[in-house]
């Protein structure tokens, strides 16, 4: 691959440029980066639809787990953003989340446990992976 930078005259014109002049070099580290970004730009913009009808068709067809989720990940981010406005601490999720625990959205009950079956087969997992680690 190299070969095709060395023999090449363009290139080699573009390196001693870049070497000697700096402005040169600017204008060139410049391009490299605008030119891309407005081209990015221009297909973004061709290709995303503001049309309303065409945005009503798509909702009204989707799977009902894509709804589903959507809404619970509304509710949790609503949820959230509450407990960061009121203050709250959220370090909690994160001890939750390490010790494998997740949380619910019952106000009286902040951390719910994973349940023992989850535990269990979490546990039989682990004992053939390293049972499968030993007879290697």
């Amino acid at each position: 691959m190299s070969i095709l930078w060395e023999k090449s005259a363009g290139w080699r014109w573009l390196v001693r440029r870049t070497r000697d002049s700096k402005p040169f070099f600017f204008t060139f580290a410049a391009l490299c980066g605008v030119v891309p970004g407005v081209i990015g730009y221009g297909v973004m913009q061709l290709t995303s639809s503001r049309n309303e009808q065409l945005e009503a068709h798509l909702r009204s067809t989707a799977r009902p787990e894509t709804t589903m989720m959507g809404q619970v990940n509304r509710e949790r981010l609503a949820e959230f953003l509450g407990e960061l406005q009121r203050k709250e601490d959220t370090n909690d999720r994160y001890v939750a989340a390490l010790r494998g625990e997740t949380l619910t959205r019952k106000h009286y009950e902040r951390i719910q446990p994973v349940p023992a079956d989850a535990q269990a087969t979490k546990a039989n997992t682990n004992a053939s992976t390293q049972e499968s680690d030993k007879a290697k």
